[in-house]
């Protein structure tokens, strides 16, 4: 299986554009996004159609809740319900909290925006000792040994974690394939899982002329 993993979108929709671009020549089975996909400087509606246009998987992150609610609407380049196409709209009151899809050699992925269902939850690659022992989403999720790997967004921080469950309980993979919001070292991640369970992640950047290179590949 070979995924195509997007972060926190941000309206960039020329960011995107190259992203999906790039996934369809690595030939990912499917792509999966972490959501926010509103408030940011680009075309939020183009960058809506081209994820519905892949059939990407899309949670809801806390900007599209936000939207929904009207909350939180005077942040730099926000966004609002009435300004967004039909389709935008309907694609926005669509998004799960979260979703999963099953992995070959068993158990599931779980997709989410934050961890788990909360989305405004952080996992930082350098959380350590009381960071992690005060995260209850993250040792909810560590509690379910059916969950092999995590892919989640809101930091806009690339990472793959590690997380060992103990008593002979598979390990939990997390990983952040970063944004796609300029200002933030925009990129995106590629997840192969073979039949035997091994996997790897990929991860690449978009430079600032617009070039796609792959800048790490990590083993699960």
């Amino acid at each position: 299986m070979r995924l195509g993993l997007i972060g926190d979108v941000h309206a960039e929709d020329v960011h995107l554009k190259l992203t999906l671009d790039a996934l369809r020549e690595a030939r990912v089975e499917r792509v999966l996004c972490t959501g926010d996909l509103v408030d940011g400087p680009g075309d939020v509606d183009r960058a809506s159609a081209l994820l519905r246009e892949a059939s990407a998987l899309v949670v809801r992150g806390n900007h599209d809740r936000w939207i929904r609610a009207d909350e939180m609407r005077r942040l730099p380049h926000a966004h609002a319900m009435t300004a967004l196409a039909v389709d935008t709209i309907a694609q926005l009151k669509g998004l799960p909290p979260t979703a999963s899809l099953a992995l070959p050699g068993g158990g599931t992925l779980l997709l989410c925006h934050g961890v788990g269902p909360n989305d405004m939850q952080r996992l930082l690659p350098d959380d350590r000792g009381y960071a992690l022992s005060t995260n209850d989403d993250l040792l909810a999720i560590l509690f379910d040994p059916s969950v092999r790997v995590m892919v989640a967004g809101h930091t806009h921080r690339p990472m793959l974690r590690r997380f060992e469950r103990g008593h002979g309980k598979p390990p939990l993979f997390a990983v952040n394939p970063g944004t796609l919001a300029r200002d933030d070292e925009p990129g995106f991640a590629i997840l192969e899982i073979a039949d035997d369970g091994a996997g790897r992640v990929d991860f690449h950047r978009i430079g600032p002329d617009r070039t796609v290179m792959r800048t790490s590949s990590a083993l699960l």
